[in-house]
C-alpha cells in the first residue's frame, strides 16, 4: 500500500482550477504521507501553504533538478500536466522532471488538444513515455490522446475530474427567481458575452432573469492584459440594456460560500467558446450540484449532458443560448426531469470516489515495481 504520495502542481494560495484540483485530491486521499512541489510565477503569493515540500520558480534555471529529487521522496509522484505552467517552450521541462523521478509517476493531463503545434505534441508524447501512468478526466480526452499521439494505450486510465460533497442544510437555498449563473476565473474564452447577449432577450419573462458572473479575473490574463476583459462586459451589459440584471462577483468563494451560491441558482450557464475543452470543474460541479446546465457543446459537455442533467448548444449563438435557458425556466417538468438525470453521473464523481481510484492506481504501480514504499523503509 502507498503511503506517501509527493505532488506536482499550481497550490493554493495561487487561485487556477488546476490548483483547487491538486488541493481537492491532496485531502481526499485519507491518512497518509503527502506533500507538493508547487510550481510559480512571478504573479503568485508565493507564501507556502501548509503541504508544500518545495518551490519550483517557473524562471528557475534547472529547477527541475531540485524538483524532482523532492518528488522522489515519496512513494509515488502525482504530475498536474497542463501546458503553460511548466518552465521551458511548450513546458518541455517537465519531460527531464520525469526521467529523473526515481518513483512510479502518474501524469494527469487537464489537456488534450486535437490539434496541437508539433511542439506540444512532441512534448505530451515525450511525457506520456516518460510517465508509468496516465489520467485522463473524460473518455473524450482518452480518445483523443489514443488515436492523435503516440502512446502505450495501457498506460492510460480515466479517472474523472472529482466534485465536493454538497452537504444537505435541510434548508433551500435562498434565491431570486430565474437565477443564472456562471462562475470561474474570468478571461477572454469564457463566453460571457454570449450569456449577456441572451439575457437581453430574456427580458419579457416575469420576473426578468438575474445573471450573477462569480469569479476574479485569471492571474495570468491580469498579469498580461489587465482587467480589459471585464471592463469590456461591463460596457457590453450597458449597450445591451442588461447592467441591472447583472452582478459581478470578483471576490474568492471557498467550499461553503460557493455551495451556496451553485444552490442558488436556477441555471448554471457554461457559454465557453473552447472546441477542445476536455475537462471541466465547473461542469462536474454544476451537475453534482443538482442545478440544471445550459452549456456550449465542449467535448467534456457532450460527454456529461448529452441525454443528461443540461441542455447543449452552439457555439456563439445567443440565440440558441436564450432559447435553452427559457425552456429551462418555463417548461413545466423540464427542470426536474434534469436534476433527476444527475443522479446516474454524481456518484462516481464525487471527491472520496475519486481519490479511491487514484489510490488504487498508485498502488498498482508500487506492486508492479516490487518497491517498497519510502514509509516502510524510514521505519525499518
Amino acid at each position: 500500500m502507498v503511503r506517501s504520495y509527493g505532488f506536482l502542481s499550481t497550490h493554493p494560495p495561487t487561485h487556477c482550477g488546476l490548483a483547487t484540483f491538486n488541493s481537492s485530491l491532496v485531502s481526499h486521499l485519507g491518512d497518509v504521507r503527502t506533500g507538493v512541489v508547487r510550481i510559480v510565477s512571478d504573479a503568485d503569493d508565493l507564501r507556502p501553504g501548509p503541504a508544500v515540500v518545495h518551490t519550483w520558480p517557473m524562471r528557475a534555471a534547472n529547477g527541475w533538478r531540485e524538483a524532482a529529487d523532492a518528488l522522489s521522496a515519496f512513494d509515488v509522484a502525482v504530475v498536474q500536466h497542463e501546458y503553460g505552467i511548466f518552465p521551458g517552450v511548450d513546458g518541455r521541462d517537465v519531460v527531464p522532471l520525469l526521467l529523473r523521478l526515481t518513483v512510479p509517476s502518474i501524469v494527469v493531463l487537464h489537456t488534450v488538444l486535437a490539434k496541437p503545434t508539433p511542439g506540444q505534441k512532441l512534448v505530451l508524447e515525450r511525457v506520456v513515455a516518460a510517465a508509468d501512468a496516465i489520467v485522463t478526466m473524460t473518455g473524450t480526452a482518452r480518445d483523443r490522446l489514443v488515436n492523435g499521439y503516440v502512446v502505450d494505450p495501457g498506460k492510460v486510465t480515466v479517472i474523472p475530474h472529482g466534485a465536493p460533497v454538497f452537504a444537505d442544510s435541510g434548508q433551500p437555498a435562498p434565491r431570486q427567481p430565474n437565477h443564472l449563473l456562471t462562475w470561474g476565473l474570468l478571461g477572454p474564452g469564457k463566453g460571457i458575452e454570449w450569456a449577456l447577449r441572451s439575457l437581453a432577450s430574456l427580458r419579457d419573462l416575469d420576473p426578468a432573469p438575474t445573471y450573477t458572473v462569480a469569479g476574479r479575473t485569471h492571474p495570468k490574463v491580469l498579469e498580461l492584459h489587465g482587467d480589459a476583459y471585464r471592463a469590456g462586459l461591463y460596457q457590453l451589459g450597458a449597450q445591451l440594456g442588461v447592467s441591472s440584471l447583472v452582478r459581478y462577483e470578483s471576490a474568492y468563494h471557498d467550499a461553503d460560500a460557493l455551495a451556496r451560491l451553485i444552490r442558488s441558482a436556477d441555471v448554471v450557464v457554461l457559454p465557453y467558446d473552447s472546441v477542445e475543452q476536455v475537462t471541466s470543474g465547473v461542469l462536474v460541479e454544476a451537475v453534482t450540484a443538482g442545478v440544471p446546465v445550459v452549456a456550449t457543446r465542449f467535448p467534456h459537455a457532450v460527454e456529461l449532458l448529452t441525454r443528461g442533467p443540461g441542455l447543449l448548444v452552439p457555439h456563439r449563438d445567443p440565440k440558441a443560448l436564450a432559447a435553452a435557458i427559457r425552456r429551462i425556466l418555463t417548461e413545466p417538468g423540464l427542470a426536474a426531469t434534469l436534476t433527476g438525470a444527475r443522479r446516474r453521473t454524481s456518484q462516481p464523481v464525487l471527491w472520496p470516489a475519486v481519490a479511491q481510484r487514484y489510490a488504487a492506481l498508485a498502488d498498482g504501480l508500487v506492486e508492479r515495481r516490487g518497491l517498497v514504499p519510502v514509509a516502510a523503509i524510514a521505519a525499518a
